[in-house]
């Protein structure tokens, strides 16, 4: 029996429709939701008791009914805000907020325990969002991952860059997006060459990372989807762009390549020891050819470059979604 494929994500997210057409056109069940419908236009009345292996019941959406027993795998996209009514007061929309995360979210997140593929699981997740789990898991799998330090102690930082004796680059640890008195601000990665710049006391304010400038001949994003690694060479023709492609995009050429096998090898081991079915890699390859693992990021963007270099990336998430239960087992 085919199951059902859950999408969560917003109604303007194209690539996710790619995916659907996809599976559409195997003859699989899709069903698209947006937690932001949650409560107001989204309901759920889900049940469990003493023999059931898991929940039953249904999620009515703007779309259509969806059964939850029937929920084989479920690809989360752009998980959004749930939006609670404005009549209620700010603690009871805090609090209401909370329960929808439990209650709706909770049930969702129950069905891998019945068997369903999450892509990827919050869990795993929300773990892998940790740059440090993901630097040492690289790192035991064989990856070549730039000398790194985390600290606060400005004279910690400071010896460390006088030993390295090269440049080096300070990179946010939670990732470029943050929010500052309301706006939305990007924080790229920035490089240094002088030690002494370390010595600043606003240094031991919070954890800081730093680390080795690596010479790049080019770079790679590299789309792990199960067993398949999809990879894209980019280049910049930018001073800022060759730092870091994503801070100008206007300057970058993209070509598919094949990666070494070991480097995709490792690279599927990376993500199979982080429980991520999904992650886009960001390496850099070196004049020597060698590869060097940057980051993982477990929700990154795919459909530019869909686009821009021809990756069959719909069709090897639906490889996935249409096994389901079977390549979670």
């Amino acid at each position: 029996m085919t199951h059902t494929v859950l999408i969560i994500t917003d109604d303007t997210d194209t690539a996710a429709e790619r995916v659907a057409a996809e599976l559409a056109g195997r003859g699989v069940p899709v069903v698209a939701l947006d937690t932001a419908d949650f409560p107001a236009h989204a309901s759920m009345a889900a049940h469990i008791e003493t023999g059931r292996r898991g929940w039953s019941g249904v999620v009515g959406t703007v779309r259509g009914e969806l059964d939850l027993a029937g929920v084989g795998a479920i690809y989360t996209r752009r998980p959004t805000q749930f939006r609670m009514d404005e009549r209620m007061s700010s603690p009871e929309r805090a609090f209401a907020y909370a329960e929808a995360r439990y209650g709706f979210g909770g049930v969702l997140a129950a069905l891998r325990q019945s068997g369903c593929l999450w892509v990827n699981d919050p869990m795993a997740a929300m773990r892998a969002e940790y740059k440090p789990i993901q630097l040492v898991t690289a790192a035991r799998v064989g990856l070549n991952v730039p000398k790194t330090i985390i600290t606060n102690d400005p004279q910690e930082a400071h010896a460390w860059a006088k030993e390295l004796g090269r440049p080096f680059v300070y990179k946010a640890v939670g990732g470029i997006w943050h929010a500052d008195e309301g706006q939305v601000r990007v924080i790229y990665t920035k490089p240094l060459d002088d030690p002494d710049e370390l010595l600043d006391p606003a240094l031991a304010r919070t954890a800081q990372l730093f680390q080795e400038w690596v010479d790049k001949a080019y770079e790679v994003r590299a789309l792990v989807i199960g067993a398949q690694v999809l990879a894209v060479r980019i280049d910049s023709a930018s001073e800022q762009g060759t730092i870091d492609w994503r801070s100008d995009y206007d300057s970058l050429t993209y070509e598919r390549v094949d990666l070494p096998n070991e480097i995709s090898d490792r690279l599927v081991e990376l993500h199979e020891r982080l429980n991520l079915v999904y992650g886009a890699a960001d390496l850099i390859c070196d004049p020597q050819g060698r590869h060097h693992f940057l980051e993982t990021n477990q929700s990154g963007e795919w459909g530019w470059l869909n686009q821009k270099a021809g990756l069959p990336v719909p069709e090897a998430l639906a490889d996935v979604l249409q096994l389901g239960p079977a390549w979670a087992r």
